[in-house]
């Protein structure tokens, strides 16, 4: 796949029409950003290393997250929210049985619903069941609920309804958790056991009064049913949980050009202390996608390894030093940044066309034939005093890497200037290949992702020009003094900023630590829910 070719003919005027901007520093701004894009490309905090062929992301994770202890810890109470209102509701039971009295024959009764009006759940764990997912344990819990029924004693019939009060009910459920085949999470019940031993009940309407005094006598019955349903509630709810699972996207666009695929490559691994989970991580380009699900290699035209394994190293790595256990460990690799760079590259969507207008005033070169006399003559000798343009572009997918120190990167951009005429004509000048070298930091405070670039490296050479030789190093060296006094600055006066992060609502990041490690980024947080 080639990328983006130069836009002009030499030796022709081509008609193209730049849009021309008021704001000063935006002109600025998009010159740094296209000369220091390794950092600024994508919102990620990642990059990559040069290889021949870029790893199917099917073998290899561009995301990886490492659920902890303590995330379960901070799940919990959102887990017995849902329970609690998966099972407050009224439930289809269709529960039907007899009962044998010494003296007044046999009792038939149905119940053919009942609806739970409480449910509290006093003292609750949540764990991680290895190689399945994760289990809760409930003790002390209390229920209440209501049934209408219907019973026969001999050849009386009645009916009328009851209120069930069961108290140190016990519950262990198991939720196994795996991957379907599609890149969608996939939950199912892997085990489930209620007890409960103090049952309470009380009939009304009918002959209520005669149930009631054989209430003793129908406990045990009752109670075995009882906790057996409960888990059929759950199976039920753990269903549909499923289902909505199966529907939900395992994409997520980004803006009009890219977007991001974090679906499962392969089932989560289930520990007793954590649970890891493998996404794919790939940044592709909008209505251009094709799931690679396949472990042969995928050639493209700048390929990047894949630095992190399927499986890493116990114990985890952490951001030292650390206090305590984080509830997340977040590892992004470098192929997340790389992909976003060839899906621009490719898009053709790094590229910028700078008037003078668009440049600071005090910026040491200024798009004028007469500002750019001292390193063409000629161009001032045919166009006295003339306008110019310069259309930037990257001629080269991005070289993206992740190293302890920082974040490295290369850009491969070309320059072509432009002389304004009168009549709007545009007119090419000279062509030239600038690539810059650059460093990064990012740092993350709460939900915004921040940092800081530096420009080690520039260099300037010609490939074309019709106004005679270029003098590319004196060039080259106002173009640096340039950028450092107002591309650099600017660029990290809008990396602090910061850029906010894709998370769900109410949810924040909490004393959030970042490292950079060899091929990827290591991010250790806690969380915080706020409704």
């Amino acid at each position: 796949m080639a990328g983006p070719a130069a836009p002009a003919v030499w030796g022709t005027a081509p008609t193209w029409h730049a849009s021309r901007s008021q704001d000063q520093s935006r002109g600025t701004v998009w010159l740094c950003l296209l000369l220091l894009l390794p950092t600024c490309v994508s919102a990620t905090i990642t990059s990559t290393c040069v290889s021949a062929t870029i790893t199917s992301p099917s073998t290899n994770p561009g995301i990886k997250a490492w659920l902890t202890q303590r995330t379960l810890e901070f799940g919990r109470r959102f887990g017995l929210e849902l329970l609690q209102s998966m099972l407050q509701k009224e439930h289809e039971l269709n529960l039907t049985g007899s009962y044998n009295t010494p003296l007044l024959g046999t009792l038939t009764y149905a119940v053919p619903r009942i609806h739970i009006h409480e449910l509290q759940m006093n003292e609750s764990t949540l764990d991680f069941a290895e190689d399945v997912g994760v289990r809760l344990t409930v003790q002390r819990a209390r229920i209440q609920l209501s049934a209408d029924w219907a019973a026969q004693l001999g050849a009386v019939q009645d009916s009328g309804s009851v209120e069930l009060r069961m108290e140190d009910l016990a519950v262990a459920a198991v939720l196994g958790v795996s991957e379907d085949g599609s890149g969608h999470p996939t939950v199912w019940s892997a085990g489930c056991d209620t007890h409960g031993t103090d049952l309470h009940m009380e009939f009304h309407r009918g002959y209520s009064w005669l149930y009631n005094l054989l209430a003793p006598l129908l406990q045990r019955t009752l109670r075995q049913q009882l906790n057996k349903q409960l888990c059929l509630v759950l199976h039920r709810g753990i269903d549909r949980l499923d289902t909505a699972l199966k529907h939900m996207k395992v994409s997520t666009q980004l803006d009009t050009i890219a977007a991001i695929d974090h679906s499962l490559l392969g089932p989560p691994t289930f520990t007793e202390e954590y649970g890891d989970i493998a996404l794919k991580g790939e940044i592709f380009r909008v209505g251009r996608y094709q799931q690679r699900r396949s472990a042969l290699p995928v050639l493209l035209p700048v390929a990047l390894r894949m630095a992190l394994p399927v499986a890493l190293p116990t114990p985890l790595p952490m951001t030292p030093p650390m206090a305590h256990e984080p509830m997340l460990l977040l590892a992004v690799t470098e192929f997340v940044a790389n992909s976003a760079a060839f899906t621009y590259f490719t898009a053709g969507a790094l590229r910028r066309n700078i008037s003078n207008d668009m440049l600071p005033r005090r910026f040491p070169i200024q798009l004028r034939t007469k500002s750019m006399e001292v390193f063409s003559p000629q161009l001032q000798e045919r166009y006295p005093d003339q306008p110019m343009e310069l259309h930037l572009w990257a001629r080269q997918q991005p070289l993206l890497s992740c190293h302890p120190d920082a974040l490295h990167g290369t850009l491969f951009s070309s320059a072509e200037a432009f002389v304004v005429l009168p009549n709007a004509t545009r007119v090419p000048a000279f062509l030239l290949n600038i690539d810059a070298n650059v460093t990064g930091k990012p740092t993350i405070t709460r939900n915004r992702l921040e940092g800081t670039v530096r420009l080690t490296g520039l260099h300037v050479t010609q490939v074309a020009s019709n106004v005679g030789p270029v003098e590319v190093k004196r060039l080259e060296t106002l173009l640096k003094f340039g950028l450092w006094l107002f591309g650099v600055p600017r660029a990290n006066k809008w990396l602090q900023a910061g850029i906010p992060l894709p998370l769900p609502h109410g949810l924040s990041l909490l004393r959030p630590r970042l490292s950079l490690q060899q091929g990827f980024v290591l991010i250790a947080t806690d969380l915080q829910y706020e409704p």
